[in-house]
């Protein structure tokens, strides 16, 4: 069991991951909903387009507000703008707005207001105030005015009903549809005379934005229609509205010929349509008749109100904050033209189930196949889920949430990744261990030379070197040791063979030069004992070319020793060169009987640069495929405007290290130059 669970750990951890992703997308927490909705919101603004329109919006705007004065206005002011409405016969005048409380000019209120005279009393009460003259006006046209629900009871004791009759099938829509306990309306003057009683209550949103709507709510247990499906039922003549059902809840809504298929709970997701300034003419205007006779007829005319101050200004989708009124607009136009948006029931039950397949395909594809081609896989499947979101958006109108499986997919692969990432990583340990024997060789080179080489920057004022390895493990060595604070014991080698025999080779000739400097014995005794010691270790065919130096800084003497090793080369402050070739057999191939078979030469660097380096160098490849020789590196030196051992060696090392191909051999070059005496002191 316990193996069963170790072979397919990486399987049985996906499958738990992806039984928590089910859970979360049954369960729908908010944060779910909101990222869904977002994605919904990108169909739309890809999408929106403007389009000729069947309804026409009676701004209340700035300037009327400017025309009449503070808000609400005179019932009068109402009046007359309906009485040009009507004399231009539009389907439905529909009022965004309430009258909940009586005119300030009606005779009552002038009465309640003024200590008048009885024969004044009686005067003003045989007058029509603003709230009869408006409500005859509204008898007269096919108008519809707002109710709001409430979770309050509203100060009016009026019973409220809908004009609209609702007549139902297979069930009753009360125990589905959307409700409030109460209502808010206007007077009950108003009311009675209006052809229609619209809804303008939004859902609750989560972010605020107004995606959608219901077209039927209940309000005091009694059902109303919504603001744009009244406007509508009014302008089709229609007395009914007529609610189909069944055992999961409303199916569909009509007011004869629309009929608006909606989610259980009477809901519909509104297609909004790009704004138009076109679509809006002020308040003002219709009252002072300034418009066109042809611009209401045969529209659905809704009054609301741009103005700032007013607070009627809702987000939608578009991302982009529109009057509250346009919200109804785009009701009425969506049922005119059948383009509400559907997010139908199946539609959650077909995102899981896709979600769960392109989720498994994308997971055992990465198990698979190559990296790359499962990377392509992903996005394929990524692309897969928006073409197929937007397709049926913009065919079917419907609403599919690409946001889930777009997230299913992207942590099933990476999951995936990670699992194939530490499945490698076992296979890979295993070959690390079953390769242990062949890497320990170059390891352990490669750490006894890095162990040998010195810090550089300790000395570069006055030497520097530098080696840049062909391969892993490099064939040469440097060193310098401090013996006095005047006094420096260097060396440049080249070690013949490569490998673990190699280093040990070179670890033990860095030993004894070493020791043998920290013991401050002359060179040449170090030379006799480094050369003793690699004979007598019985390193078979392994020898070392080298050059070895004492170098006092304050005096300038050096006295060094070319054994077996390239030709050293010097040069004056007007760089006359000079070749010291070897004059000894390299080191570890005879044993010395007396320190004198030791040949050593000694100059003074005062006015003097000393450079040395390995084979690598003179037989390095120029990117012209030349080789660079001594004489390259003469040239390199007379090119240069500051020649310092810092400079010199780098110059070198970026003329044949350009990257274009492996390096042939191994760089190392060092330089020698006391000039820069200030430095040497401060060090």
């Amino acid at each position: 069991m316990r193996t069963f669970f170790l072979k397919n750990s990486n399987y049985i951890t996906f499958t738990v991951i992806l039984v928590i992703l089910i859970a979360v997308k049954i369960i729908n927490p908010s944060f779910v909903k909101s990222i869904s909705y977002l994605s919904f919101d990108v169909y739309q603004k890809i999408f929106s387009e403007k389009k000729e329109t069947d309804v026409v919006i009676v701004d209340i705007d700035e300037k009327s507000l400017g025309k009449f004065g503070q808000f609400p206005w005179n019932r009068n002011v109402f009046a007359k703008i309906l009485d040009q409405l009507n004399n231009s016969d539009p389907k439905a005048i529909g009022f965004d707005i309430f009258f909940t409380e009586k005119d300030k000019q009606s005779p009552d209120a002038i009465i309640k207001s003024y200590n008048l005279i009885p024969s004044d009393v009686s005067e003003l009460q045989n007058l029509k105030g603003p709230d009869q003259v408006f409500s005859e006006k509204l008898k007269e046209s096919k108008s519809v005015i707002a109710v709001l629900g409430s979770n309050v009871p509203s100060h009016s004791n009026y019973d409220r009903k809908a004009k609209a009759r609702f007549l139902s099938k297979g069930g009753d829509p009360k125990n589905f549809s959307y409700s409030y306990p109460h209502s808010i309306g206007s007077l009950e003057i108003l009311e009675k005379n209006v052809k229609g009683l619209g809804s303008i209550s939004f859902l609750d949103q989560l972010d605020g934005i107004i995606r959608s709507l219901p077209m039927i709510v209940r309000f005091d247990n009694k059902l109303y229609p919504t603001m744009g499906l009244e406007m509508v039922r009014v302008g089709s003549k229609q007395k009914n509205i007529y609610i189909e059902l069944n055992e999961l809840g409303i199916q569909r809504v009509s007011a004869r010929p629309h009929k608006i298929k909606t989610d259980p709970n009477g809901i519909i997701w509104i297609k909004y349509k790009k704004s138009s300034k076109s679509q809006y003419i002020s308040a003002s205007e219709v009252y002072d008749g300034n418009f066109e006779r042809n611009l209401f007829n045969n529209k659905y005319v809704l009054i609301g109100a741009s103005a700032q101050g007013l607070f009627d200004l809702v987000k939608i989708p578009l991302g982009i904050t529109v009057p509250g009124v346009e919200v109804h607009a785009n009701v009425i136009e969506n049922i005119l033209d059948q383009s509400y948006l559907i997010r139908n029931p199946n539609t959650y039950l077909f995102e899981l189930l896709f979600s769960i397949v392109v989720a498994l395909l994308t997971f055992i594809l990465s198990q698979k196949i190559k990296p790359k081609f499962s990377l392509l896989i992903f996005f394929g499947n990524i692309l897969l889920i928006i073409i197929i979101g937007f397709s049926i958006y913009k065919f079917r109108s419907e609403l599919v949430d690409i946001s889930y499986p777009i997230f299913m997919v992207a942590l099933t692969f990476l999951s995936g990744l990670y699992f194939r990432f530490i499945e490698e990583n076992r296979i890979a340990l295993s070959n690390l261990q079953k390769e242990a024997k062949l890497l320990k060789e170059r390891e352990l080179a490669a750490g006894v030379q890095k162990s040998l080489f010195p810090d550089i920057s300790k000395f570069e004022n006055f030497i520097f070197a530098k080696n840049v390895p062909a391969r892993d493990v490099s064939g040469d060595y440097f060193d310098v040791v401090r013996s006095t604070p005047e006094e420096y014991f260097f060396t440049l080698a080249d070690v013949s063979g490569k490998g673990v025999k190699a280093g040990m080779y070179m670890a033990k000739a860095s030993s004894i030069f070493r020791t043998l400097t920290n013991l401050k014995f002359p060179l040449e005794k170090v030379v006799f004992g480094v050369n003793n010691e690699l004979v007598e270790a019985k390193f078979k065919g392994m020898f070392v070319t080298a050059v070895f130096g004492k170098l006092n800084i304050k005096t300038g003497e050096l006295v060094f020793i070319n054994a077996g090793h390239e030709s050293i080369l010097t040069f004056d402050q007007n760089k006359n060169y000079e070749y010291i070739k070897s004059e000894m057999p390299p080191i570890g191939i005879v044993k010395y009987f007396t320190e004198s078979m030791v040949k050593s030469n000694t100059m003074n660097l005062k006015d003097k640069t000393f450079v040395v380096y390995t084979d690598g160098v003179t037989e390095g490849y120029l990117k012209n495929g030349e080789e660079l020789g001594a004489e390259g590196v003469q040239k390199i030196i007379d090119g240069m405007s500051e020649v310092t051992p810092k400079t010199i060696v780098e110059s070198i090392e970026k003329e044949l290290n350009w990257g274009a191909e492996k390096l042939r051999d191994d760089i190392t070059c060092m330089a020698i130059n006391i000039n820069n005496t200030e430095l040497i002191k401060k060090k």
